[in-house]
């Protein structure tokens, strides 16, 4: 079978329509229809059941296409590397992380490397205090950073991680007991708060200015890295409102990490200067695009 009848095939088993196929793959529905014949003759079965109204799977089509799509994902990475060769993308990438993200994103980074294994990628910790720097100056290429980012002179790409904030709070907190708390009760805490140039809009996000009910929110001390903020949240005087991913890498004895009941969505994105873009960059950025595609697509409905 033809690299191009397979890709005909994919994209029919897809659109489950001639007309939507040909105009995707831009060729006439008769070459589509061409194509899924020739496949037919050769296997000796239906491949697709047609009627005036629809056009559906066979058994033996939705078997072909459960064994075709892994080979051809394989086939497109290989030409795309062999691609990327020939144009010369190589070099090093540095990707700015925060605390323990770097493994957390592994998945993006493992497809990064496997596609181009002559680019070097480096990591680099970028502080809480003062997140865009590094990138303003050049020291790392991209950097995952929770949003909003409402830089004029940043563009943000694909988000990679979203899940609900969580409390920090120190085991002797009295807090602590609890099984869950609520953004209200912010108001009976003393909050941190980062040192240095941080927008405002951005922490934010994290920590509101007031809870839902209106109460404004107590701001505490000011710490520079996050392991000052789990030393100072440990002894029991402070919470933070904190980023989900906290939970799985930091699980300090005196440490708690609560659920919150209303968290909003904490949301990790790349994000980059837009006048130092590269050829290397837009590369991961696809690589990370291609992830969420497919982790997307594999907890589809009806996805095996």
């Amino acid at each position: 079978m033809e690299l191009r009848d397979i890709e005909i095939f994919l994209a029919l088993a897809e659109e489950l329509h001639f007309g939507r196929t040909a105009e995707r793959l831009h060729i006439s529905q008769a070459r589509v229809s061409q194509a899924i014949a020739k496949q037919e003759r050769r296997i000796g079965a239906a491949l697709f059941e047609r009627t005036s109204r629809r056009v559906v799977l066979t058994p033996i089509g939705a078997r072909l296409r459960e064994d075709l799509e892994a080979g051809y994902s394989r086939i497109r990475e290989g030409l795309e590397t062999a691609a990327t060769a020939a144009r010369g993308t190589h070099g090093i990438l540095t990707l700015g992380t925060m605390g323990a993200l770097a493994h957390d994103i592994a998945d993006v980074t493992a497809r990064f490397t496997s596609r181009y294994p002559s680019c070097e990628l480096r990591f680099r910790e970028t502080r809480i205090g003062d997140p865009f720097r590094q990138l303003r100056s050049g020291e790392v290429d991209l950097a995952l950073i929770w949003l909003p980012v409402r830089e004029p002179d940043l563009t943000v790409g694909p988000v990679l991680r979203a899940r609900p904030l969580v409390l920090l709070v120190g085991a002797c907190h009295p807090l602590a007991r609890r099984s869950s708390v609520r953004m209200e009760d912010l108001g009976d805490c003393t909050v941190l708060m980062p040192s240095g140039p941080v927008p405002d809009y951005w922490y934010e996000a994290l920590v509101p200015i007031r809870t839902p009910g209106g109460r404004p929110v107590p701001r505490g001390p000011r710490v520079a890295t996050w392991q000052e903020g789990l030393a100072a949240v440990a002894r029991g005087q402070f919470v933070t409102p904190v980023q989900a991913e906290a939970a799985l890498y930091y699980r300090w004895p005196d440490l708690v990490y609560l659920p919150i009941q209303d968290a909003p969505l904490g949301e990790w994105a790349l994000v980059w200067r837009t006048a130092g873009e590269t050829a290397l960059l837009r590369a991961f950025v696809q690589s990370a695009q291609d992830t969420l595609d497919e982790q997307a697509a594999a907890s589809a409905p009806g996805a095996s």
